[in-house]
Parts: C-alpha cells; sequence; structure tokens
C-alpha cells in the first residue's frame, strides 16, 4: 500500500477511467427488500460500497453494513457493492464513481478502499470499516479518536497487549518470535510495531519478515520459520490472502502461528484474539443511519471498535501439532 499523497496520484488518474468493468461490481437492488417500513420522508438513500477484496472477513463487515441499514429504512435504501479484487487503481477508479454518481454515503470496506474514497471526496461521508488504524490510514499525527473531516467508522483492531498475552501463554518457552507481514499495508507494520512493545516486556526476542506482495511469501515465510520459534502474523490483507501458501511451508516445519484475526487463523493459525467483523460492520451501518436521517456530524464521531473479542483456536492445525490450548479457548467452526 503506498503512501495516502500515492494514492491521491492514483485516484486523480484513476478519474479519467469510470469503466467499472474490471472492477467486479454488482448493483444490490434486491438486498434491500427487508419488509421493513424505511424513512418516513419516503427518500430513497444511494450507498456505495467499496470493498477491498473478496474475503470471508470483509464480507461479513459487508454483510452486517447492509442489514443494520436494511433494519432501519427499509425498501428506503439502494447498495451498489463494487469489489476492488485488493488493486488500488481498481478502488480509486471505484471511488471516483461513487461521486460522479453522487451516492449519499460511501462505505469504505479496509484500508486502501479508505484511502482512496478519501482522496476521491471531502464531501460525501465516508464510512470506514475493517480499518485498523484511521491515523496511519490517513497520515493523521495528532489522533484524538476522530477524524475532524467528513470520515467515521469502525476498526477491526484487537488488543495488542492480550494477543501478545496469548501468545506468552500458548508458548512458554518461546524465545524467537517472526513477525510476518505485507511492507506495502502501513497498518501492519502499527500492529507489528506496537506488538513488539509487549515482547520486549516479556523479554522474548523478535525480528520482522515483511514481504512486498504476493510473490514474495515463499521465501519470506521459508527465512521466518529457519528463524522462529512462534510465528505472529497481525491483521494483514495480503497475508489472508495467501494462507494456504503461508500454511504449506509453516505446518511442514512444526512452527506455529498466532494470527491477528480468525481469517489468518483459520487458514495457517493455532490461536487468534477474534473480533466479529459483522458485528463491526452492523455497527458502521448504525452510524451510517445517524449521520443520513438524524443528522449527526461525522467530523465529530469517534472511531469505534468491537465490543468484545473471542479466544479462538484451529483444531486441526493444534491436533497436528500437538497443542493443547486452555478451556477458555473456543474452536472455530469448520466451513
Amino acid at each position: 500500500m503506498k503512501k495516502f499523497s500515492k494514492v491521491m496520484a492514483t485516484v486523480m488518474a484513476a478519474a479519467m477511467a469510470m469503466s467499472m468493468g474490471a472492477c467486479g461490481g454488482s448493483s444490490d437492488p434486491a438486498s434491500t427488500q427487508s419488509g421493513v417500513k424505511g424513512d418516513a420522508d419516503g427518500k430513497v438513500y444511494n450507498i456505495g460500497i467499496c470493498q477491498q477484496l473478496e474475503h470471508p472477513a470483509l464480507d461479513s463487515a459487508t454483510e452486517g453494513f447492509q442489514d443494520a441499514l436494511k433494519e432501519k429504512l427499509g425498501d428506503n435504501v439502494i447498495f451498489d457493492v463494487q469489489n476492488a479484487q485488493n488493486e488500488q487503481a481498481n478502488a480509486a477508479t471505484i471511488a471516483n464513481n461513487f461521486v460522479a454518481n453522487n451516492v449519499d454515503l460511501i462505505l469504505a470496506n479496509a484500508t486502501t478502499a479508505l484511502q482512496c474514497s478519501a482522496a476521491a471526496t471531502t464531501d460525501i461521508p465516508i464510512i470506514g470499516t475493517s480499518v485498523t488504524d484511521y491515523a496511519t490510514a490517513l497520515q493523521i499525527d495528532d489522533w484524538t479518536g476522530t477524524t475532524g473531516r467528513n470520515i467515521s467508522g469502525t476498526s477491526d483492531l484487537a488488543p495488542l497487549d492480550e494477543q501478545e498475552n496469548m501468545l506468552a501463554e500458548l508458548f512458554p518457552e518461546a524465545k524467537n518470535v517472526a513477525i510476518l507481514y505485507c511492507s506495502a499495508e502501513p497498518n501492519s507494520k502499527f500492529q507489528a510495531t506496537n506488538f513488539e512493545k509487549y515482547l520486549d516486556e516479556d523479554n522474548i526476542s523478535y525480528k520482522e519478515f515483511t514481504a512486498s506482495d504476493s510473490n514474495d511469501i515463499g521465501s519470506v515465510v521459508q527465512s521466518a520459520v529457519e528463524y522462529a520459534d512462534v510465528i505472529y502474523i497481525p491483521t494483514d490483507n495480503t497475508m489472508a490472502q495467501n494462507t494456504e501458501a503461508i500454511n504449506n511451508i509453516t505446518l511442514p516445519a512444526k512452527v506455529p502461528v498466532v494470527a491477528g484475526e480468525e481469517g489468518i487463523c483459520t487458514g495457517c493459525g493455532v490461536a487468534t484474539l477474534s473480533i466479529s467483523y459483522y458485528d463491526i460492520g452492523y455497527r458502521a451501518g448504525e452510524m451510517a443511519y445517524e449521520i443520513l436521517v438524524n443528522g449527526a456530524d461525522i467530523t465529530a464521531m469517534e472511531i469505534e471498535y468491537a465490543p468484545k473479542v473471542t479466544k479462538e483456536y484451529n483444531k486441526s492445525i493444534c491436533e497436528e501439532l500437538g497443542i493443547t490450548v486452555p478451556d477458555d479457548y473456543v474452536a472455530i467452526k469448520a466451513e
């Protein structure tokens, strides 16, 4: 992921390309048929949804967002759901099209979607979700909990101190921890830096292993397993897309992975401190309703976080590695 200034340049270039054919888009008028009475004034709200990529966590956040608004507005809301296929140029084009179509609100699902939407408009309200750290994503230095502009939303950040406690609890003999993430994702760097502070407190050595994109993952993971007793992967979209490739290296090497979220843990991890992406998406929908119908000031709306976290474990990988988890861990349901 490029810095925000470079995203702006990409958005401006993409403004010339308004075709959505390659972006995997789909309007969702049928999704408004909930049978619930809508807004009293009869206004129909047009919502543009830019989802960064297809992934179970992001899909759940989009679903929660739509459910919240359908419950409150019934037939008076129309969603235009577009998927950027994890391409920044696609996200920029999608955002510019939403602005050209003068949608009432944009849902930006994940960090690149948020950055491109932010670069595309300073007027249309933007609600983010599945974004780890808004200050990092938007390059805000004096963070107060609000953006002070046309952006608010929900974060997918689970408590990093509790994630580190989980690692120390499950692997008390671990001496070296590899922190694996994509160097193009600034939110991943934010998580890694803060996670390292807690490792320092427990006197656990660590080293960062970063891939610039999916093509680097195999060699980077191989280096990580040669160094580490345990690997930690924060919430990271690139890693989430490549869990099978990661697992094909870590599992034969008998190196366990502690993950930042459930989707990564399902593919290659042993345990995670999980949030519900549906819940943060649903809350984002409630925030959107407050803005659209009740006139809430988005510039003053604080970023919100998941109301609860759950200790989860991957039963099959734990069994293969001979790891027994404490009783307060919940097995991830097989899909």
